[in-house]
């Protein structure tokens, strides 16, 4: 059983662990997140970080892949950052879509007279384009929940899903 990774730092990124906090420092900006668990420590040496566990136990064990998995999320942000496409799909109204403050406005879905809105989280961007929806931002959690809120937001409710196809999809993420 392996009860320790490592997690290369690349050219241009800084990593600071501060007790608990760890603070990523990259091209594209800074992120920082606490990360803790009982029984595992996460420490910095010259080029790399090194996720340790000092029992062998299976919670320690799978919350290494875990932690790992947060610091690699992480430096990929502030490095490459995520960008995620979604694809605006209507047969029967014409949906009319604007940002406004740290909400998406979704109009006349499904002819509906009340516009229909979805969160922005975080320093997610949200830009329009045709019927393109282009969610980015250097956070993966923010920039995947503000995707998965418009998608929930273009729901339908009361109407067969095999006849109104109509909604905001997902398809193409990248950065991962």
């Amino acid at each position: 059983m392996e009860t320790k990774r490592t997690v290369e730092i690349p050219e241009g990124v800084n990593v600071t662990i501060d007790n608990l906090n760890v603070t990523v420092t990259g091209p594209l900006g800074a992120l920082q997140r606490e990360l803790w668990y009982p029984g595992i420590a996460i420490k910095r040496t010259d080029s790399q970080i090194v996720v340790e566990a000092g029992k062998q136990r299976q919670e320690q064990l799978a919350m290494l892949g875990t932690l790992e998995s947060h610091l690699k999320n992480m430096i990929t942000g502030v490095t490459k950052g995520y960008e995620y496409k979604m694809k605006m799909v209507y047969a029967h109204f014409p949906i009319q879509l604007k940002t406004e403050g740290n909400q998406l406005l979704i109009g006349n879905f499904l002819g509906e007279k009340k516009s229909r809105k979805a969160n922005i989280l975080g320093n997610t961007r949200v830009t329009i384009k045709g019927d393109l929806v282009i969610v980015n931002g250097i956070n993966k959690e923010e920039v995947g929940q503000t995707a998965a809120n418009i998608q929930q937001a273009t729901k339908i409710r009361r109407f067969d899903p095999r006849v109104f196809q109509d909604g905001i999809y997902l398809v193409e993420r990248s950065g991962r």
